[in-house]
């Protein structure tokens, strides 16, 4: 049996505490200041960590060995089994005509960019997150609206802004997911708190969406639309993520926000309509050739290794065999005239498709028969251990979901929508080879994380950590949020931010009479901020609006919306830690 050590440098909680945070520091420094790609940051993190779990916190190699496995598998099941049948479901639909009909249905809709940047960005960039997250989002948005005539940079700007409410409970729920299996919290108390603080987000963002693209005019001019937009957003994400199944939140927040916002168009238009030909953002007719081939072009940037975000490749093998890309120097008007009926509900099937699925999946004696038949703990193999206080810790106990598994939901999905569209066997087991290549170096950068993650909290690392923070008191409720900010803005990744830091949030949080739930899911909420400052984001817009070299300025444009954000939901989670919003806490 090993105990965990809460001093063993020096007998010190102060410099245990400066010693257990030597991998983060490294992983921070290597990613963020010489600019070292994510897998072999995260791999040489790893390795600090063990050294220093074996060496500084005694924990015998076997036992070390064990936790980075069960670190790894963990990254492996559920994490990635989440992420690679979603992408999956999304190249599916990418290797159809049907991808080209939801764009060309949502671009008919309008011709006002403003509307556009709602509709496009903030919901169908909230769909894509809902299934492929790493970065499709904000290359495919990017690329619709350059192709409705929004300016290059200020299609990126808007794309990574509206990648921000919909990230907490993106590719079907992976962070909040994460967040249970190294926090051991009910996993619907954190999802039902993070449903209790992102909407408040989403709330503002599309305001903020409208403004960017037309200044106060545009705000003046659509604020009706985009307040339907937001609150619509909000309210769906607090539903589903408190009363229905986490895993959908996102689906169903972008499908409920899109027919609130085109019910609201029957009934409202703006005065002024500031589409190509109006004086804001006009795009030059290149513009509409780049936007042609932008994933193709996406996909050749983003798949080196190590850029992290790499879903844009997917589109490429769609593309082609949906239609052959065009030369940049032809230009290709968009067509924005609404398909047929039919060819919608096709368009918007996959999407349906996972709603039903779900939804199956949570009827009562569903439910419970793939608790009892698809899902299995153990203890796992080789770790014995207990806290500082001879307590057994958690997570040494495995839950393999198989059956049950959100994983195992989507891949059903994903066969039904191969039914649908009738796509081969052949072809389907292609486009899936072709996802796992693709995320190749994801799944390193993964499973490196969840391993760093294992090792600092079975060995006690993370622990010590907790402990030191919780001498900040009640002033930890306003560090919490920031914490988990700098976490993604440097990996790129909410679910590896949730991994890293959502133990020691809760430890603090414990120490300092604070919820532990609420501290936890501020990790992930308030981590969300940093997403469109992420060097991984950055690229991938700037790849996707062909302007290389892109980064520096679009970080600047963003750095001032990112603060202000998260300035604004740590006023919330310090509320929400105080008797005066602290009913909202599960």
């Amino acid at each position: 049996m090993f105990q965990q050590i809460l001093d063993p440098i020096a007998g010190s909680l102060v410099i245990s505490a400066l010693c257990a945070a030597l991998p983060l520091v490294l992983l921070f420094v290597l990613l963020g200041v010489f600019k070292v790609k994510a897998p072999k940051a995260a791999l040489a993190s790893l390795a600090l960590s063990l050294v220093l779990a074996i060496v500084g916190w005694q924990m015998p190699v076997n036992q070390a060995l064990s936790a980075t496995a069960a670190g790894i598998f963990y990254g492996l099941f559920p994490i990635l089994w989440i992420l690679v049948n979603a992408l999956w479901i999304y190249r599916l639909t990418v290797a159809t005509p049907w991808f080209e009909v939801l764009g060309r249905t949502i671009r008919s809709i309008s011709n006002d960019l403003r509307i556009l940047s709602i509709l496009i960005a903030f919901c169908f960039g909230a769909l894509l997150e809902s299934l492929a997250g790493f970065g499709a989002p904000v290359a495919i948005s990017a690329a619709m609206l350059m192709a409705a005539g929004m300016k290059p940079l200020k299609s990126a700007v808007v794309s990574l802004l509206a990648n921000t409410a919909p990230v907490a409970f993106g590719a079907m729920a992976a962070p909040i997911i994460a967040l249970n299996g190294v926090t051991g919290l009910p996993l619907h108390d954190l999802s039902s708190m993070a449903g209790r603080q992102t909407p408040f987000i989403a709330l503002i963002v599309p305001l903020l969406l409208v403004f960017i693209v037309d200044g106060r005019r545009g705000v003046k001019q659509t604020w009706p639309v985009a307040l339907v937009a937001g609150v619509a957003f909000g309210a769906a994400q607090f539903v589903t993520s408190n009363y229905f199944a986490v895993e959908l939140t996102d689906v169903v927040a972008a499908v409920v926000t899109v027919a609130a916002v085109l019910l609201m168009l029957k009934v409202w238009q703006p005065k002024e309509t500031v589409g190509m030909g109006g004086t804001v953002d006009a795009a030059p007719e290149a513009a509409h050739a780049a936007a042609a081939v932008v994933v193709a072009g996406t996909a050749a940037r983003d798949s080196r290794p190590g850029a992290g975000s790499m879903t844009a490749a997917g589109s490429v093998t769609g593309a082609e065999q949906a239609a052959p890309a065009p030369d940049r120097g032809t230009a290709v008007p968009a067509d924005n005239s609404r398909p047929e009926p039919r060819k919608i509900w096709m368009a918007i099937a996959p999407y349906l498709i996972i709603i039903a699925v779900f939804s199956v999946a949570q009827i009562p004696a569903v439910k419970a028969w793939l608790s009892q038949v698809g899902s299995v703990t153990f203890a796992w193999p080789g770790l014995d251990i207990t806290d500082s206080a001879g307590k057994p810790v958690a997570a040494t106990r495995f839950k393999l979901d198989h059956l049950k598994a959100t994983g195992t939901l989507l891949m059903f999905s994903g066969l039904l929508t191969m039914a649908l569209y009738k796509i081969t066997a052949s072809q389907g087991l292609r486009i899936y080879r072709d996802t796992v290549v693709q995320l190749r170096w994801t799944i390193v950068t993964v499973t490196a994380v969840l391993g760093l993650s294992f090792v600092m909290n079975l060995s006690g690392q993370t622990t010590t950590l907790g402990f030191a923070l919780a001498s900040a008191g009640g002033f930890f409720a306003i560090l919490s949020p920031l914490i988990g900010w700098i976490g993604v803005a440097l990996t790129g990744s909410d679910t590896s931010s949730n991994s890293l830091f959502g133990q020691m949030q809760a430890t603090a949080a414990a120490q300092t009479g604070l919820s532990p739930v609420l501290m936890a899911a501020s990790n992930s909420s308030a981590g969300v901020m940093g997403k469109m400052l992420s060097l991984q984001n950055l690229a991938v817009a700037s790849a996707a609006v062909g302007l290389d070299g892109a980064e520096g300025t679009l970080f600047r444009k963003l750095l001032g919306w990112s603060l202000g954000l998260l300035a604004l939901i740590t006023v919330l989670i310090f509320l929400q830690s105080t008797p005066v919003l602290g009913w909202m806490v599960p």
